[in-house]
């Protein structure tokens, strides 16, 4: 008989945000910081499906990008890692309960302006919406959901990538560790 998982615990930290806020770019020298592993779940959900977020969509669409993406990020049994998620895992309730139970949750804030300048074309960036749904619009819908699940705020569209690093280890020096359940 196989022994049951041990639970997750939350030894990661989790970094949540619009495409543009930097997720994976200060997720790499977080970790360094912190002196922990660094993953992109981007990376794996590409990895495992053999093809580019931008390929799912043109070929199965947001829905399946989407569903593809919740099954990746349930089944990573993050350990000491920073982990940069996709921007729309905020969609599944399922994907956040998991990452939530594994780590503490970083919402790094950024302006609509800011992502849009950062960001530029997004057409072909891979961004899980609709056909026709704007970018700003995009926007709206996931800052209701950031908000939701976000134990931490960082603004981050301003400071360099050293200072949002150093806003995210003074917010988790004071965090105290929350339940693993719905938000």
């Amino acid at each position: 008989m196989k022994p049951p998982a041990k639970p997750p615990s939350r030894t990661n930290v989790v970094l949540i945000g619009m495409p543009g806020s930097g997720k994976s770019t200060v997720g790499v020298v977080l970790a360094k910081r912190l002196g922990l592993g660094f993953v992109d779940t981007d990376l794996i959900i590409q990895s495992r499906a053999g093809r580019t977020l931008q390929q799912i969509l043109d070929s199965d669409g947001v829905t399946a990008l989407r569903d593809i993406e919740a099954e990746a990020v349930t089944s990573f049994q993050p350990d000491r890692q920073v982990v940069a998620t996709g921007g729309s895992v905020v969609y599944s309730d399922a994907a956040m309960r998991h990452l939530r139970g594994a780590g503490t949750l970083v919402w790094l804030e950024v302006d609509l302006a800011t992502l849009e300048r950062r960001v530029g074309d997004y057409s072909q960036r891979g961004i899980a919406k609709q056909p026709r749904q704007s970018f700003e619009e995009v926007f709206s819908e996931r800052t209701q959901l950031y908000q939701q699940w976000a134990e931490i705020v960082v603004d981050a569209a301003g400071p360099t990538t050293e200072a949002v690093c150093e806003r995210i280890q003074a917010a988790l020096a004071s965090v105290v560790p929350t339940s693993t359940t719905d938000p």
